[in-house]
């Protein structure tokens, strides 16, 4: 499939054209940024674990009856998907207390959660993504109640089997966030990418954090912990 003109940049990737109008090629980087923008740096080898954790992860999400945009992998850095048109909603699942729920409703990290919680912020740098409820993306004509209902579904089997799948490979999944997408004829399936930049993953025994916080909080060894992730997924 031929790369053609790029069509977006985004903090951690870039979209291309190919010949076949119902798909692009995502390229992702090595760029990092945190805290609503105003933090940048680079997780060296960072675009590689992401695009093969993402596809792996799509993959089986796939076998477990979630749809996603996933096709072909290309190459280290670059995978063929479905083009969709993004539904601008980041949706967030949360196992355990911690980030911004914490910091938001005054508890402390590490409380587990009789069942997930789901919330909606609406996606829009200008605004800084705004938590926003049901109502509020229905009101604003982001998603119709049917879609609405789609993507929690969706949100929650992902949930189920990522928990399950990270907890065999030594992961407590703490929380993470999903993008979903309309394909042409207005299919709602899951986009973007899963992966230590949208998820927080604890080490099971050890609580050790081995995502993006350890940039976010300038804790060191964030490649370490991207590549820990990486060795757990697909071994040595």
């Amino acid at each position: 499939m031929e790369k053609k003109a790029q069509l977006y940049e985004g903090k951690a990737k870039k979209v291309f054209a190919t010949e076949d109008p119902s798909l692009v090629i995502v390229s992702y980087k090595d760029d990092a940024t945190a805290l609503d923008g105003l933090k940048k740096g680079t997780i060296a080898g960072k675009g590689v674990i992401n695009n093969k954790m993402s596809n792996y992860l799509c993959r089986l999400l796939e076998k477990h009856g979630v749809p996603t945009h996933f096709v072909k992998e290309l190459n280290d850095r670059e995978t063929l998907v479905k083009k969709v048109s993004i539904v601008p909603l980041e949706v967030i699942v949360r196992n355990i207390s911690a980030g911004s729920f914490a910091k938001r409703y005054g508890v402390s990290e590490g409380i587990v959660f009789e069942e997930p919680t789901i919330e909606f912020s609406y996606k829009n740098d200008e605004l800084h993504d705004p938590l926003i409820n049901s109502s509020h993306a229905l009101a604003l004509s982001l998603a119709t109640k049917a879609e609405i209902e789609k993507i929690k579904e969706y949100a929650f089997r992902v949930n189920d089997v990522l928990k399950e799948y990270f907890l065999s490979i030594g992961v407590k999944l703490v929380d993470f966030k999903l993008e979903f997408g309309r394909l042409a004829d207005g299919t709602v399936i899951l986009a973007d990418e899963i992966s230590p930049d949208t998820c927080r993953f604890w080490d099971a025994e050890t609580n050790e954090k081995l995502d993006k916080d350890r940039f976010r909080r300038d804790m060191g060894g964030v490649e370490d912990a991207y590549n820990e992730m990486m060795k757990r997924v697909f071994g040595n």
